[in-house]
């Protein structure tokens, strides 16, 4: 696909490479099924279950996790890799220490001296692009040439599993997963475009606590959860239906292509009457619409990153065409998008 170019634009940034880490055997949803409590709730379109999804083992952390997903660049690109990255992204779901986030100790791990680091823990389920958009600018002003984003999803086994939480309609629903990208100052495989809108409006529709009074950091009965009520859920499906497909399309118009003309459209992977909304906004066929749901159910703001590994190294991405992102995070707060020309297929 042919795309009009800027002469005056700023440095060009690719995302040069993406890899992944699921953890352990997949789960299936029997382990859930026992537990169940309201088979009402389970059929709403959110809840359905996929087949299966990945949990971390208690001990396993986000470290550990980053590790594992960044070992396949490593084995690509040479051990000279990482201690030449200048720039350290990550967003983790569930940190291991509440007061700070993973970047010092990744970067410690994998023998990083970036001369940037920094935990966004803002972006939700569209944080890969969130960070890409942040990565990018970074390298355009600045001296830095090269940046790893890693985003780190691992709520599934620690949190959906609780003896309290299990029965709930939800907790099939998560898997848990590490994707990580490189983002080079090059125009090997060129960041298009990127839009991301923030809606303040719609931020604190999404409930967290103990299902008490309790504070989910104060001692206590309850066990702290993420949790719905039917009426937010009708609100956030709405909210999703809409903002995933407009900043899709926005960033469609402004490289100048038609939604229906994208080689491959990845989003996150919430359930499966999304991803179905979703291409039909963009008047795609499924094979352009990668799903990874039904495998690893949803991984947050993994999923995409996650879900391009897989395309990727099963050979379906083919260097040159145009690849969109797009997600939006919480119960509607942020959505971004991404297009980028595709060059990291081996």
């Amino acid at each position: 696909m042919d795309l009009p170019d800027s002469r005056s634009a700023p440095p060009p940034v690719s995302l040069a490479d993406v890899a992944s880490y699921l953890p352990g055997e997949p789960v299936g949803t029997e382990y859930f099924t026992r537990f169940s409590r309201s088979e009402r709730m389970a059929k709403n379109v959110m809840f359905r279950a996929p087949k299966a999804r990945h949990h971390v083992d208690r001990d396993e952390t986000a470290v550990d996790m980053v590790e594992r997903a960044v070992a396949p660049l490593v084995e690509r690109h040479g051990r000279e890799l990482l201690p030449a990255i200048d720039v350290l992204l990550t967003h983790t779901q569930l940190p291991t220490n509440p007061v700070m986030g993973c970047g010092p100790e990744v970067a410690r791990r994998l023998g990083m001296r970036p001369g940037w680091v920094y935990d966004v823990h803002n972006g939700g389920c569209a944080a890969f692009v969130h960070m890409m958009q942040l990565g990018r600018m970074i390298l355009r002003t600045t001296a830095a040439r090269s940046a790893l984003i890693a985003v780190v999803q691992n709520t599934a086994g620690p949190v959906f599993t609780q003896t309290e939480i299990r029965g709930l309609a939800q907790a099939p629903v998560p898997g848990d997963g590490c994707g990580v990208g490189l983002l080079v100052k090059n125009d090997r495989a060129p960041i298009l475009d990127i839009e991301c809108r923030t809606y303040p409006e719609f931020a604190g529709d999404m409930d967290f606590g103990t299902g008490s009074e309790r504070k989910y950091w104060e001692p206590g009965v309850g066990q702290a959860c993420v949790t719905f009520t039917e009426s937010k859920i009708a609100k956030v499906f709405a909210r999703g239906n809409r903002l995933v497909p407009e900043v899709a399309l926005a960033v469609c118009e402004r490289i100048g292509v038609k939604g229906r003309d994208i080689d491959t459209f990845v989003t996150n992977q919430p359930n499966r009457l999304f991803l179905r909304n979703w291409r039909d906004a963009l008047e795609l066929p499924p094979e352009r619409h990668p799903d990874s749901f039904d495998a690893c159910g949803n991984l947050f703001a993994a999923g995409i990153p996650v879900t391009l590994d897989i395309e990727n190294r099963a050979g379906r991405l083919r260097n040159g065409s145009v690849v969109l992102l797009a997600a939006f995070a919480h119960a509607g707060d942020f959505a971004a998008a991404a297009a980028v020309r595709w060059g990291a297929a081996g």
